[in-house]
């Protein structure tokens, strides 16, 4: 089995090629993998192993429909990470969101039904549903995003969705809440609250911290994406969900109590021009359908990440001051790398 990964190199989608690679999921333990990926400020070559025989790694942009015509032939599945992913980012500046989010799913997903690859699962976001007061959102509920990143994501699965319907392409679509875990780019909240600590700054924290996001591992995540590719019905939507939901300033409490400090190292800065309240996700579908549970308690993989960030300081540290600042992005016409061969980390 061949399966192609995009946006293999970054947090999540690495996590994912790592796992298929070291045979993590049943049924896909011997597969080819091949990762495309543009190589944004956001992700690293250095996220994948070297060198591996059943690894192939092409740098690349899915919005390359000529590229995509001559990668995306002859894999059986496509799991569809790539895109653009910081709220904050798109804000500033919308369009590159919309670029690779909606156009860049739709050049995958026609590439895919060009060629009869068998199967697609497109990883979304719980951020389409908007923000829920109470209760939690199951897949049924009406798609209301308010940030940029959001509406980009919630337009790219009503694409996806066409492309089912239209086109008779197996694809479902798995939404998921805030993942932390190792290798996340400094720019999120979890690392970037770590990441401070750790080089003597200050955490920032928006408004007055009251935001309410649902925590789930990237492991566990990773492990309910390879429950739908493997056992997920077509034109489905699965929730992912982590049953843990902390305020920011709770998170934070959190973090400062691993690093020894007080609260004094927490300063206030101005909440986002669109801040989403809670995030809730009501994940019995793919519990009773798929079996998933989460296995990693928060506890647990929030001590476990803050002793990576710790040990690894020099994974993150060019990237530290580069996320406080402009992003870096990388545009470039992907050429396909041959199998088990290495590329420069940057």
């Amino acid at each position: 089995m061949r399966i192609l990964v995009t946006g293999g190199a970054g947090f999540i989608g690495s996590h994912f090629a790592r796992s298929l690679l070291g045979g993590g999921y049943t049924g896909f333990e011997h597969c080819d993998v091949t990762v495309i990926d543009k190589l944004t400020y956001a992700s690293d070559r250095a996220n994948l192993p070297a060198v591996h025989p059943r690894l192939t790694f092409v740098r690349g942009d899915i919005c390359d429909a000529q590229l995509l015509a001559e990668l995306v032939p002859g894999h059986d599945a496509v799991v569809h990470f790539a895109a653009e992913s910081h709220v904050d980012r798109s804000i500033d500046d919308p369009a590159p969101f919309f670029e690779t989010n909606v156009m860049g799913s739709h050049l995958l997903l026609a590439a895919c039904a060009r060629s009869g690859v068998g199967r697609v699962v497109h990883v979304s976001t719980d951020e389409v549903y908007g923000s829920i007061s109470e209760g939690s959102w199951n897949e049924t509920c009406v798609l209301e995003p308010n940030s940029p990143y959001a509406a980009s994501k919630a337009a790219s699965d009503c694409v996806v969705r066409s492309y089912w319907r239209t086109y008779d392409v197996d694809v479902s679509i798995t939404r998921c809440a805030n993942n932390y875990g190792p290798y996340q780019h400094v720019e999120k909240v979890i690392p970037r609250f770590v990441t401070s600590l750790l080089t003597g700054q200050d955490i920032t924290l928006h408004g007055d911290g009251s935001a309410v996001r649902e925590w789930l591992h990237v492991d566990d995540h990773c492990r309910a994406i390879a429950l739908v590719l493997a056992k997920g019905r077509a034109g489905e939507v699965y929730n992912i969900g982590g049953d843990v939901e902390l305020t920011n300033r709770a998170l934070a409490e959190r973090i400062l109590q691993l690093a020894g400090a007080g609260w004094e190292r927490v300063r206030h800065v101005s909440d986002r021009k669109v801040q989403d309240q809670r995030y809730s996700l009501d994940y019995r579908k793919i519990s009773e359908e798929l079996g998933f549970e989460p296995r990693i308690r928060f506890s647990d993989g929030l001590s476990e990440v803050f002793d990576w960030y710790r040990e690894n300081q020099a994974w993150w540290t060019p990237t530290a001051t580069e996320a406080r600042g402009a992003a870096l992005t990388t545009s470039v016409r992907g050429v396909p790398v041959a199998r088990g061969l290495s590329v420069p980390a940057r």
